[in-house]
């Protein structure tokens, strides 16, 4: 290498799905010499289903137009922010000023980087979920932000222990991320959690971002952090059309809440790209423009695949929640389960490995979300029945196999 990385790449690893993306794909060749099935990814949240028809059919349209290919405004056009306003009145209640608390971005991913570049300084203290997105976290470390980790359990329904972190030390934390329905615990949000939350906030002087991304996936009633009274002076909120929408690639997000909070965000963002495709964004306002007939079938769907995964859960032999909302089934080890010992891996990391060679089926393991995810898997909806089904198999005719050797 001709120069050396900067020092803030010295503080970060490539995403753990990057690596082993890589790593099944050598997998599948050696299983293709072997005349044996491709692995069966049942990891990443990404939708596999189809957008809205009218989402496809407007952009097409519109692509075809001369005046559709030049740079966008950095703010995004009148249609989708008074789209992305509507959106929130009709599902969370919640009033917002198109002109000035709603911000597109590329994904609600792009919003956490650009959150930490707008308000943290190197050795401003950031509060962070574990276990929880591993972005929170990577972003944070970039930004040379010090990294303090809060718990989520089980027994705690996955929400914060408030006395807890009453009791850390919270002189210099800026920042507060939380994300409900929970990735990757499915654990709900509810209004009162939302009402701590905020009541902690302004207390103590600390922005909350709340990442919502998942709040029409198999859950009855989407709740946003902004319906709470006071929430807009201490907390913004981040969304996206990739999981309710079946849009992930389409890289359509949203940031809202106060207009001088949205403005610092703008300032960073405004270096660093010149505005989204507008064919996307006005497809992007079909997709919003939805009604809960949309949501309905898709959540059809996606329970007919969690009782899959739910069996999935119990053929190996783990503890869950039918209750869980999200993409996600989140499942726990037992302690004394029977799996050889690894010194340098989780419990999780291990189950997942051995599944992923002898099966033939990947299956995310916990840790890769923090240490309270160490004893964990998660299986992604993100699979048609079929293919669920196709995993379940396999695990069961590894079981049995398994059985058999170990007499």
């Amino acid at each position: 290498m001709i120069i050396k990385p900067a020092k803030r790449t010295e503080s970060v690893q490539e995403y753990y799905f990057s690596r082993k993306l890589k790593e099944i794909d050598a997998l599948n060749e050696q299983r293709f010499r072997e005349a044996k099935p491709s692995v069966i990814n049942l990891g990443i949240g990404a939708p596999d289903r189809m957008p809205p028809q009218e989402a496809i059919d407007e952009l097409i349209s519109c692509a075809q137009k001369a005046d559709s290919h030049k740079y966008q405004s950095y703010v995004g056009t009148k249609e989708l922010r008074e789209a992305f306003a509507q959106w929130y009145s009709r599902y969370y209640r919640v009033t917002l000023n198109p002109q000035s608390e709603i911000q597109p971005l590329f994904g609600s991913k792009e919003g956490i980087l650009l959150i930490s570049l707008a308000f943290l300084n190197e050795g401003d203290k950031v509060l962070v979920p574990d276990p929880g997105y591993p972005t929170y976290s990577s972003a944070s470390k970039l930004v040379g932000a010090q990294i303090l980790n809060y718990d989520l359990k089980e027994e705690e329904d996955w929400h914060p222990d408030f006395e807890a972190l009453e009791r850390m030390d919270l002189e210099g934390v800026k920042i507060m991320w939380t994300n409900y329905p929970n990735m990757p615990t499915g654990g709900r949000a509810t209004r009162e959690l939302y009402q701590r939350l905020v009541d902690f906030a302004l207390r103590h002087k600390i922005l909350i971002v709340n990442d919502n991304p998942y709040s029409f996936i198999l859950n009855e009633e989407p709740l946003s952090i902004l319906e709470i009274q006071g929430a807009k002076d201490c907390a913004l909120e981040l969304n996206s059309l990739s999981k309710a929408h079946n849009m992930s690639g389409w890289r359509v997000g949203m940031l809202c809440g106060d207009r001088d909070l949205i403005s610092e965000v703008l300032k960073v963002k405004s270096q660093m790209d010149s505005g989204m495709f507008k064919p996307m964004q006005l497809a992007a306002v079909k997709a919003l423009q939805q009604g809960p007939q949309w949501f309905a079938e898709l959540n059809a769907e996606y329970a007919r695949r969690r009782e899959v995964a739910f069996r999935i859960m119990s053929s190996l032999g783990l503890e869950f929640n039918r209750n869980s909302a999200g993409l996600f089934v989140w499942g726990k080890i037992p302690a004394d389960y029977p799996i050889g010992a690894e010194l340098d891996k989780t419990l999780g990391e291990r189950l997942s490995d051995d599944i992923l060679y002898s099966a033939g089926v990947f299956i995310t393991p916990g840790f890769i979300f923090g240490k309270n995810g160490n004893n964990y898997l998660r299986i992604s909806l993100c699979a048609d029945v079929e293919t669920l089904c196709r995993a379940e198999k396999a695990l069961r005719e590894w079981l049995s196999q398994t059985l058999q050797n170990s007499k």
